[in-house]
């Protein structure tokens, strides 16, 4: 398993989209960080679902054994980048070849395994999977903060895996004690 350097700035930290976020892809999203470091960033969507693909539907085009009845998984919409490529948040419990630390309690991995083990009941005990990712280049997520389009928040278990996708955006918030109505649209101003 390998580890991220703690001096990655963002990395476990969630983001979330500012009330004047233009591009709609990110309009009310919660996003946690995977990594950040002076290559850039790379973060999940936590709160949209891929409205075309279900877990089934992916596991029969993975050719993996059907889950069982009790294993539904929503498929989320991790970013718009690789939107063909899977990535599972987990508990990090879980580990297997390919598991990288994310935060303390925090793992991601991207493998067939860890979907045919969810499939039958055997992954993590807390999971989150998703399709794409949301990058950034060298300095264009700093860019981005100091533009007023994003505030951090540190990470929260029930953010990351709660089920409750609607509010999430509005638990994020609440969490870093802002009122969204309060807010100012322009940087610089109160």
């Amino acid at each position: 398993m390998t580890s991220l350097q703690s001096n990655d700035f963002l990395t476990g930290k969630l983001l979330i989209a500012m009330p004047q976020m233009t591009d709609p892809r990110f309009t009310h999203s919660v996003i946690y960080i995977c990594a950040h470091n002076e290559d850039g960033a790379m973060g999940l969507v936590l709160n949209q679902l891929v409205k075309s693909i279900t877990f089934h539907d992916l596991m029969e085009q993975l050719d993996i054994k059907k889950p069982t009845p009790n294993s539904e998984v929503r498929v989320h919409f991790g970013g718009p980048v690789e939107s063909g490529r899977g990535f599972v948040l987990h508990s990090n419990e879980y580990q297997q070849d390919g598991t990288m630390l994310v935060a303390e309690s925090i793992a991601m991995t991207a493998t067939i395994d860890i979907l045919n083990d969810i499939a039958n009941n055997e992954g993590p005990d807390k999971s989150l999977l998703a399709l794409g990712y949301a990058g950034w280049g060298p300095g264009q997520l700093n860019d981005e903060l100091h533009q007023n389009g994003w505030l951090v928040a540190d990470y929260d278990d029930d953010i990351l895996f709660g089920s409750d996708l609607q509010n999430k955006w509005d638990l994020a918030m609440s969490k870093i004690g802002i009122d969204p109505n309060c807010l100012s649209f322009e940087s610089g101003h109160a």
